[in-house]
């Protein structure tokens, strides 16, 4: 069982990981010049997104077997 969690917690975290930095990039993408980017908002983004990818992976995930 511990083994599985650890697991599924590497998988998720991995994930959860590439979402931030996707949605970081995706938010500064959106500015048309970097020094007016929000970064309160960029980062406010992109830690919602990785919560949500955290609480879409308790669903399950393909990369942990069951």
């Amino acid at each position: 069982m511990k083994k599985n969690f650890l697991k599924w917690l590497k998988a998720a975290g991995i994930r959860a990981l590439k979402t931030v930095a996707q949605t970081a990039v995706a938010t500064i993408g959106t500015t048309a010049v970097l020094s007016e980017v929000d970064w309160k908002i960029v980062v406010s983004s992109a830690i919602l997104a990785g919560i949500l990818s955290l609480l879409t992976s308790v669903a399950g995930l393909p990369e942990v077997e069951e």
